[in-house]
């Protein structure tokens, strides 16, 4: 796994569990046809106290304290099966815990009781792609997407483009990365998507330009080391030799011992 796809990783325990901390409301069918969101004070007192045990999971979550937090959202499951959240949290806790399977069987859960949720869809897409699940993960990005009440289709947009990568679609990645670009363009995630796709492509005039948008919203000293050699080799590709020689700084300097680097120094740009 590379060094980015890793920080990737990390991060998508992060986001969904900043989609559990927003709270997940429930839609209910009003007189006109229209659905209404539910707010607090229509839970009941199970649910009221299955949200205090997810609160209390939550915590000790973000302590790294994996054990206690499972005890805890079992004990919100326990006060409200049907609560999405739990099964979404617990998903989560096995994922950090890497107990893969079991995360699997409480997304499978999660989803049989909010099959549209967009948020549980996308970290759903996102960690059937960390496991290798790729065109399975494609189903869930859009069925995210599809929700026109998601409120960050950029991040779903940014997962599955990356997904399409790993299988090396590079016409199904630009789609997905091209969207997203559209909706937040200063979001490193795209811009190094979008090199990627297009140094696969030998566009290296394109590639050339992300990675210097990149270097635009992104701190070049907090690069990963595959990051850094794609923008080596991109100006490798455009003969900017000063370019080239910045980036290769960075990445002996932060990555010495990386197998990045160790390319760099045997000169292998084509490998």
């Amino acid at each position: 796994m590379t060094d980015f796809a890793q920080r990737r990783f990390k991060c998508l325990a992060a986001v969904a569990l900043a989609s559990l901390l927003a709270g997940c409301a429930t839609l209910g069918q009003g007189p006109s046809g229209r659905e209404d969101l539910k707010t607090i004070s229509d839970q009941t007192s199970a649910q009221k106290r299955a949200e205090i045990r997810m609160q209390l999971a939550i915590g000790y979550f973000e302590q790294g304290n994996y054990p206690i937090a499972l005890d805890e959202v079992k004990k919100a499951i326990a006060a409200d099966p049907q609560g999405v959240n739990g099964y979404s949290l617990r998903a989560i806790i096995y994922m950090r815990m890497g107990e893969k399977e079991l995360a699997n069987d409480n997304f499978l859960q999660a989803l049989k009781l909010a099959p549209n949720d967009p948020d549980l869809n996308n970290n759903y897409g996102s960690f059937l792609c960390q496991h290798e699940r790729v065109k399975e993960s494609f189903k869930h990005f859009d069925a995210a997407l599809a929700n026109r009440n998601y409120r960050s289709p950029a991040g779903a947009l940014n997962n599955a483009g990356n997904c399409a990568l790993k299988i090396k679609d590079i016409d199904l990645a630009e789609r997905y990365l091209l969207d997203a670009l559209k909706l937040t363009p200063e979001v490193p995630e795209t811009n190094i998507g979008l090199a990627k796709v297009y140094y696969a492509r030998r566009d290296y005039p394109r590639a050339s330009f992300f990675i210097t948008q990149l270097h635009k919203v992104a701190k070049v000293d907090s690069l990963p080391a595959d990051v850094l050699w794609l923008a080596i080799k991109v100006q490798h590709r455009m003969g900017d030799q000063a370019l080239e020689q910045s980036f290769a700084t960075q990445l002996r300097r932060h990555h010495a011992q990386s197998p990045e680097y160790a390319a760099y120094q045997r000169g292998a740009f084509d490998e």
